[in-house]
């Protein structure tokens, strides 16, 4: 697994993209995402205050109240152009393996200050070294 973080949140002339950033690797990862999950990664990573839980704060907050931690999320896989994430939960020592998209995986990370990877086979196949533009 690479370890990633969030590096970009964008929209392209095909919709919302989220660019993930490998912390030991020089690859990208863009993944495309509906509007409400790049609304919902926006409003985290831009430090915007709501007066109430959206969707992933209700999530984080009912795994906080049912002592339950997310300890890491992964890109897992590709399969004809879709990628899959997964939840890795612990609770009283057991971890569990949650399916999910990997926009909600990513919000719900971000809010729960989790760690984000992504699967080697994953980065190989669509991962791309970005060009940085000239000084």
């Amino acid at each position: 697994m690479i370890p990633v973080k969030v590096e970009q949140l964008f929209v392209s002339t095909q919709g919302f993209v989220v660019l993930l950033r490998g912390l030991e690797d020089k690859r990208v990862l863009q993944i495309f995402i509906g509007a409400a999950e790049a609304q919902a990664i926006h409003i985290h990573i831009s430090g915007i205050e709501i007066p109430r839980p959206l969707t992933h704060d209700l999530l984080r907050n009912l795994l906080e109240f049912f002592d339950c931690r997310l300890v890491r999320i992964e890109v897992s896989d590709l399969r004809e152009g879709t990628f899959y994430a997964k939840l890795i939960l612990e609770r009283e020592g057991v971890e569990t393996e949650m399916d999910s998209r990997p926009s909600d995986a990513i919000a719900l990370a971000l809010r729960c200050e989790a760690p984000i990877f992504v699967a080697e086979k994953v980065m190989d196949e669509a991962g791309r070294v970005l060009e940085e533009a000239p000084a």
